[in-house]
């Protein structure tokens, strides 16, 4: 069963660029992992919110794919870098 997750930022504008950086990062590291489908970044225009969308094939690529970035060092954890949150939407196909 395919998995895919939705997470969107909230970067405060001082630190919108570096968010996108640090997305951008994790996001080239999971594309290499076996059974991640497709991965990829966006912003949004009128909020500044950043969001990163996914998909993999299972739920254990899913988990491999997160488990590659934290063994590469990529900082993507959530702190006051952020104003509120992140909402994560983890989905699985029907």
């Amino acid at each position: 069963m395919k998995v895919g997750l939705v997470a969107i930022h909230y970067p405060h504008t001082a630190y919108r660029d570096q968010m996108v950086a640090r997305v951008r990062q994790a996001a080239e590291v999971m594309e290499r992992v076996p059974g991640c489908l497709a991965v990829g970044c966006w912003t949004g225009l009128s909020d500044g919110t950043v969001v990163t969308i996914g998909q993999w094939g299972s739920g254990a690529a899913l988990a491999a794919a997160f488990e590659a970035v934290r063994a590469a060092g990529i900082d993507f954890g959530y702190d006051e870098r952020e104003s509120r949150p992140r909402e994560v939407l983890r989905r699985a196909s029907i």
